[in-house]
């Protein structure tokens, strides 16, 4: 079944399903969280690194402040004190000398070592888990102090070792070590109880980031959530909306930017409106003046046709051919005019509560389709239309069928739930289905011709379209090309019915028009 017609898409109802999605991504995902999360993430980095560099830094230096001073003391208490031994030292002499470097060291552990001979300053001390095998050649080959730092039962120790050598100008190695053993305890609890301190501040500094991030996502925001909201109503169709612009930054930029653009869409959007409405002026206007020659030419045309059998063959060509054209001509007029009163909202319905089966029927018979159309009317369908306009629809959808379709061409009357309505979830497509509490009318247009490709189908409903080009014209045609306004008209008085046309494929080839009404109407929708 061909379109020869239309007056623009079948609209779908605005869903709030992306609006919502929007508001879940805000919520979840949105700019102010991502700066929130940012400074928060930035700020704890920050916080951590800055800990953990303090916590390094001062703990290297209070055990290089306990380090030099074990060493300068351990250094200085021997020097004083190995001038009083005699060498080679005996087990006695050795004991003495170790513990009075351990009373002048603050009774720290002090070992002495000659050759195969070894003194503690504290007799019950365990000392050779602390004294490391490294650390007895480090002081047996060098000329100086050494220290290295050892944990020994899970403590932390000191160990500084240092050789006692001759005073004589070659300064030889005596024979005798000794090792001061130095407590690191209270050193390690001073650091833990300072990076305790520095986790204690963290908390702080994370509140205070998520403070500031707050502060500065509103402060950003403000005018993006204005600037949104300012796009979202233009782009509903509020072209007066405008933002306003404050400050001289990259915001008030893009909001300045936006109201140069809506007050160009707005200027260019007036202008089509004047040009449309000086258009729809002008059809309506030549519909107007044409309809009275058309009547005094049509009168003509009939009266010719009447004798026609009586003229010359050649004429009576002519005056049957001048016969058709001006009736072409006629409908083309009442066409325009149809349009044009659709287009200057005149239109009224006279609606009262109609049997559509008998008005299916009626309509097929006032144009002697009855012996060409197989009906398939669900009878006692009842609904509030205006008899009329659903005459006019029905002779639209049937007139194409037969025109540019292949029989059987089959009309079918039905009723459906809203759920299978155009623009809902469910969608609907094809033919009428009866169901439980139905709430549509559907009238179904069937033919099995060509069919109509999703290109012809997307604009069957334009103004003046014809898909002839896609579809072949019956041998039964007798009623000459459509003027491109049959679908867009009967597409406007279903919708004002409050109900639509779709369009689709057969499922045995051809096309399919489904007129969909609404079966019950309030008060306020019958006009």
């Amino acid at each position: 079944m061909s379109g020869t017609g239309g007056a623009g898409r079948r609209g779908r109802p605005r869903s709030s399903g992306g609006r919502q999605e929007r508001r879940s991504r805000r919520l979840v995902g949105g700019l102010r969280t991502r700066l929130v999360v940012t400074f928060v993430v930035v700020a704890l980095i920050s916080a951590v690194t800055a800990t953990a560099l303090a916590y390094r830094d001062a703990r290297t230096a209070v055990l290089r402040r306990t380090q030099d001073a074990a060493v300068n003391d351990v250094r200085t208490r021997v020097t004083a004190v190995a001038a009083e031994v005699d060498l080679p030292p005996d087990q006695r002499s050795l004991a003495r000398f170790a513990a009075k470097v351990s009373d002048g060291l603050g009774a720290r552990i002090v070992v002495a070592r000659y050759q195969d001979l070894v003194a503690v300053s504290d007799p019950l001390a365990d000392t050779e888990g602390r004294i490391t095998v490294a650390l007895r050649s480090a002081v047996r080959a060098g000329d100086g102090a050494r220290f290295q730092r050892v944990m020994w039962r899970n403590e932390p120790y000191l160990v500084v070792g240092m050789p006692v050598t001759y005073a004589d100008g070659d300064r030889r190695f005596s024979g005798l070590e000794v090792f001061a053993i130095t407590d690191l305890r209270a050193e390690r609890d001073d650091t833990a109880a300072l990076l305790d301190s520095v986790r204690a501040g963290l908390l702080p500094v994370v509140v205070l980031a998520a403070v500031l991030a707050l502060l500065a996502a509103g402060t950003v925001l403000r005018p993006v959530r204005k600037l949104g909201r300012a796009t979202r109503e233009l782009a509903e169709g509020d072209l007066g909306s405008r933002v306003t612009v404050t400050g001289h930054d990259e915001l008030a930029d893009l909001a300045r930017t936006f109201n140069e653009t809506a007050d160009a869409l707005q200027a260019s959007d007036a202008r089509l409106r004047e040009q449309e409405a000086k258009a729809r002026r002008f059809v309506a206007d030549v519909s107007h003046e044409l309809r009275t020659p058309l009547a005094a030419m049509t009168m003509v045309a009939t009266v010719l046709e009447e004798d026609a059998d009586q003229l010359p063959a050649d004429a009576a060509r002519a005056a049957r051919t001048v016969g058709a054209e001006t009736a072409r001509l006629a409908r083309l007029v009442e066409d325009l005019m149809e349009i044009s009163r659709f287009d200057a909202n005149a239109i009224r319905l006279n609606a009262a509560e109609t049997d559509l089966a008998d008005t299916v029927r009626a309509s097929l018979a006032l144009r002697g389709w009855t012996d060409r159309v197989e009906v398939r009317l669900e009878e006692g369908v009842r609904a509030v239309v205006d008899r009329r306009r659903v005459d006019v629809i029905v002779a639209n959808l049937v007139g194409n069928a037969l025109r540019h379709g292949a029989p059987p061409v089959t009309v079918t009357l039905g009723t459906g739930p809203a759920a299978s309505a155009p623009g809902t979830p469910a969608g609907a497509r094809g033919g009428a289905s009866a169901g439980p509490d139905p709430e549509w009318v559907t009238v179904e247009v069937a033919d099995h011709g060509p069919g109509l490709p999703p290109e012809a189908r997307e604009r069957v409903f334009d103004r003046f379209y014809k898909a002839d080009a896609a579809r072949t014209r019956s041998a039964a045609d007798t009623g000459g090309q459509g003027s491109g306004l049959g679908t867009a008209i009967a597409l406007e008085s279903a919708r004002l019915h409050g109900g639509t046309i779709d369009v689709a494929e057969g499922a045995e080839g051809g096309a399919v028009f489904t007129l969909w009404l609404p079966l019950r109407r309030t008060g306020e929708d019958a006009e």
